[in-house]
């Protein structure tokens, strides 16, 4: 069965961009779990007339991991989370969706553990017959504003290069999988994607052809924002993309991950996974790097990828006051509206 694109929602831009013409009216961004979620909230916000979620497909834990094994399938949890994302509003409609796709089941038996929206994506999967169809028809179930795309169309398994496992530092051990990638101990120096050349979504690659702004991260560096850009398909169409490429870093370095990264070290390993890889904006919380000395660090890593440094302030502040490790969408949502009207200027110049 062929999937078709679902019909957009007429929902208007957030007011606060109401009138202003700067805003790009496709956005794609790229990622998984919770980065890609709150960058999602940020880009409705921008009141986007096309949102398109390039969602990583390499989850093998959890609800995901199980169905993913059961029934030969692209782990749906991520997918289930941008759609949620995208569904997400004050209306009524929307929290009982929202409340819906993430109920998961309690007690001690088969379905112990199961998200319900990775429930019904399963089920749709195997009555439509693949697994786009199926997100193609939640979106429309539940009025999701954008569309969620696999970036492949066949699971992934993240394999890494590991230090640390041993008393010598030196020796390097290979860690297979997602959750025992996020969970090791040791360091990960690099990663790569089984099988090697994928087959890729071609709705991914026209949603970032056709994109006015483009966005990468934040998110698991290791697991959820390089296993898109170890694809040479998608690097070569993100390079080709005639919209403004955004790369938004992490708040903080990950246990397992990336515990002790500075914000440089981000962007030389995802620099050394992707090489070639072109974008045009790198934002950094300002809060979190105040030194001009390891700005301008950042400022020398970012030429590497071409970019421009932007130092903005990014990250969530809880109702107590205490810093979040989460961006605040509607902070975000600023940052990228003025990065793309400097871009827009400078384009007509």
């Amino acid at each position: 069965m062929v999937s078709t694109p679902p019909p957009v929602p007429e929902t208007p831009a957030n007011e606060q961009f109401h009138s202003d013409r700067h805003l790009p009216e496709r956005i794609a961004s790229l990622g998984g779990g919770h980065g890609l979620f709150q960058t999602l909230k940020a880009a409705r916000r921008l009141g986007a007339e096309h949102i398109s979620a390039i969602v990583t497909v390499a989850d093998d834990g959890g609800s995901s991991g199980r169905l993913r094994k059961e029934f030969d399938m692209i782990p749906p949890g991520d997918l289930r989370m941008a759609l949620v994302a995208l569904s997400v509003s004050d209306s009524e409609e929307a929290k009982f969706w929202e409340q819906t796709l993430q109920h998961r089941f309690g007690g001690s038996g088969a379905l112990a553990g199961h998200a319900l929206g990775n429930l019904l994506i399963t089920a749709l999967k195997e009555i439509l017959g693949q697994e786009q169809a199926a997100l193609d028809a939640v979106t429309r179930l539940t009025g999701a504003q954008g569309r969620v795309l696999p970036v492949c169309t066949e699971p992934l398994d993240i394999q890494a290069d590991v230090s640390g496992l041993d008393e010598d530092p030196r020796v390097m051990r290979s860690v297979r999988g997602q959750v025992a990638v996020a969970s090791t101990p040791g360091q990960v120096r690099r990663v790569s994607v089984i099988p090697s050349n994928p087959q890729i979504n071609p709705a991914a690659l026209k949603a970032i052809a056709d994109a006015e702004l483009v966005t990468i991260g934040p998110g698991s560096w290791f697991s959820s924002v390089i296993p898109h850009l170890v694809l040479p398909e998608i690097v070569r169409a993100i390079n080709e993309c005639s919209g403004l490429r955004v790369l938004v870093l992490n708040l903080n370095g990950e246990p397992g991950e990336t515990q002790g990264f500075s914000y440089e070290r981000h962007i030389h390993v995802l620099a050394q996974h992707a090489p070639g890889l072109h974008v045009d904006v790198v934002i950094c919380d300002s809060a979190s790097v105040t030194s001009e000395a390891e700005r301008e660090y950042l400022r020398k890593a970012a030429r590497i990828l071409q970019a421009e440094m932007v130092f903005a302030d990014v990250r969530e502040i809880d109702e107590a006051g205490r810093e979040s490790s989460r961006h605040e969408e509607a902070k975000l949502a600023d940052t990228l509206h003025e990065v793309y009207a400097k871009f827009l200027v400078n384009r007509a110049t």
